[in-house]
């Protein structure tokens, strides 16, 4: 094996998975190119990084701009000449329903989680095959089950796994690995990445009570323990990139397992409905 050091190049560090992962291919030995879209908010991941012992090169990506992530992939080929795996990370949270919601939010949730992903895999994908790499994106259980509120988020997570499930096999041929990985809740990031203040006053019309159910029953997830650390969802992310044949799906923890087979083996879909409509009634 060469000694060059492996470059891996992760989008949305500023925070949670994304920050963890950076930090744990770092200590692994990876070279590792910490992107986020604002690089003013940087500071807790300089901060892990130094606590960690590790070196971080920390690069400005907007996935939603295709020039910031031809510059940022460029860059990096430029520097270092090589890329040998991908992480899409960044993403954003969003709750609402449909009568709700404008189709313009629901075209922003979408631009984030599922054409963000494809600007950078595209972006990456020729150098990837040119070192026989992986490409990895973080998805959700969301990217398996529709969840209340969780419409266009899902959509978004739904259609990544559906273009990377397809995409895989031909990317195989030319010795790329593509992997989901399928986290569940992760401690602080729902409150932090949906954009509501759950402790105010949530008008959602004839939504509402619906609605405060949905947030009382998730936030009890976080006081219960069900949610895991963005470090330990980060240890999936690692999974995908160190194993010599990495699973296409890889969930974060047996919950999640548990979760997303209920999808699975549920042909007629009525399990998944009884589960998720207990989450609102």
């Amino acid at each position: 094996m060469s000694s060059t050091p492996r470059t891996v190049l992760i989008t949305g560090t500023s925070s949670g998975i994304g920050l963890a992962a950076a930090v744990a291919a770092a200590r692994a030995g990876w070279r590792t190119v910490a992107t986020l879209r604002d690089t003013t908010r940087a500071d807790a991941l300089r901060k892990a990084a130094s606590e960690a012992g590790v070196d971080l090169d920390i690069r400005r990506l907007d996935v939603t701009d295709e020039a910031s992530v031809s510059a940022a992939v460029d860059g990096v080929i430029a520097e270092y000449g090589r890329l040998d795996a991908v992480v899409n990370n960044a993403g954003a949270g969003h709750l609402g329903t449909l009568e709700n919601d404008s189709v313009e939010d629901i075209r922003k949730v979408m631009e984030v989680n599922f054409f963000g992903v494809l600007n950078v895999s595209k972006a990456a994908l020729p150098h990837l095959r040119a070192t026989g790499g992986r490409l990895i994106t973080v998805t959700s259980v969301g990217g398996v089950i529709g969840q209340p509120f969780n419409e266009a988020y899902c959509a978004a997570k739904f259609a990544v796994e559906g273009y990377l499930e397809s995409l895989a096999p031909v990317a195989r041929t030319l010795g790329v690995s593509v992997s989901v990985v399928e986290p569940g809740a992760v401690a602080t990031e729902f409150v932090n990445n949906i954009g509501v203040d759950i402790d105010a006053d949530i008008d959602a019309g004839p939504y509402s009570g619906a609605l405060r159910r949905y947030i009382d029953r998730t936030v009890e997830q976080f006081l219960d323990g069900t949610a895991q650390t963005a470090a330990s969802a980060a240890e999936a992310v690692m999974e995908a990139l160190l194993a010599d044949r990495p699973a296409f799906r890889i969930q974060t923890t047996d919950w999640a397992r548990t979760f997303v087979g209920t999808k699975l083996a549920d042909l007629d879909g009525s399990a998944v409905q009884d589960l998720t409509t207990a989450w609102v009634s």
